[in-house]
């Protein structure tokens, strides 16, 4: 398992990152308090505060290929 903080700020980009991460097989979830949400479910990212930054939380030990593409996501 691997975290990241992400910030999804625009609609566009809950679209992009979405169709990013759906490609992948494992799960991915998205934490903003004590709410967690399916990370491939654009009604579940409109369901919580994206004014925020989120935890992204892979279930899996191979991120490297999810880490290159939501990396326009990922808060440094």
């Amino acid at each position: 398992m691997k975290e990241f903080n992400v910030r999804i700020a625009t609609i566009e980009d809950v679209k992009k990152f979405v169709s990013k991460v759906m490609s992948y097989d494992f799960d991915i979830d998205l934490i903003s308090g004590r709410y967690a949400i399916d990370a491939k479910s654009i009604m579940g990212i409109f369901s919580i505060d994206l004014s925020k930054e989120l935890k992204l939380v892979a279930h899996t030990d191979d991120t490297a290929e999810l880490e290159e593409a939501i990396s326009d996501f990922i808060v440094k």
